[in-house]
């Protein structure tokens, strides 16, 4: 039993306002567009889809339930999610410091491959606990006591991954298509800056609020 294209349309039409929002996940594709490179940007992309399908298996089996249940479990996730915000924003921010002698990997030290990016959107949304948390107070609605829950949980996620791709892909588009301005030096500087402050900063406050 999978859920009716009705179902499937009003989950899409409550999640496309969080796909479309500004955050995490649309800075570190935009920079991993613009400056490290188009496999880097969309290993992001899938890496963040896989985040997202993870969420969705676990709300739908309770695991995330219990997360929410647990003071100290989620708090242990909130704060490995913070750190590692800011850990990546510190990075760009102090690139954007020392500056580049042309185009910039998103990560000092780390190859721009598909890999390195879908390692990096996984690892940012899988420590976002806020994502387990939207997924907690709106999936159940959308699945029946007698449904098989993992099936519809995966098949849920799935329209958030496919909008997700097709968002996240036209700011990879619209990112490539600026390339070589975004590719100066100066450019790169500036974009390390504004993207280093928006996820430490995201990092901060999930550190800091509940």
């Amino acid at each position: 039993m999978f859920p009716s294209l009705q179902v499937l349309w009003s989950f899409g039409l409550v999640v496309a306002l969080l796909t479309i929002t500004p955050g995490v996940d649309t800075a570190l594709v935009l920079r991993s567009a613009a400056v490290a490179g188009k496999a880097r940007a969309w290993g992001a992309i899938l890496g963040i889809g896989c985040g997202t399908l993870t969420w969705g298996a676990l709300t739908a089996v309770g695991v995330s339930a219990l997360l929410a249940a647990s003071t100290i479990a989620y708090t242990v996730v909130r704060l490995a999610g913070a750190a590692y915000l800011v850990y990546l924003g510190g990075r760009l921010l102090w690139s954007a410091i020392r500056g580049h002698a042309g185009p910039a990997t998103v990560t000092t030290g780390v190859t721009d491959t598909f890999f390195a990016g879908w390692r990096q959107g996984l690892l940012t949304n899988l420590l976002n606990p806020k994502v387990g948390a939207f997924y907690l107070a709106i999936l159940p609605q959308f699945i029946p006591v007698d449904a098989p829950h993992l099936t519809w949980g995966l098949a849920l996620a799935g329209v958030h991954v496919l909008e997700g791709v097709v968002w996240l892909g036209l700011v990879l588009v619209l990112a490539r298509s600026l390339r070589g301005w975004l590719e100066r030096p100066t450019v790169v500087r500036w974009i390390d800056g504004v993207v280093g402050t928006v996820i430490a900063a995201f990092g901060i406050r999930l550190a800091l609020v509940d």
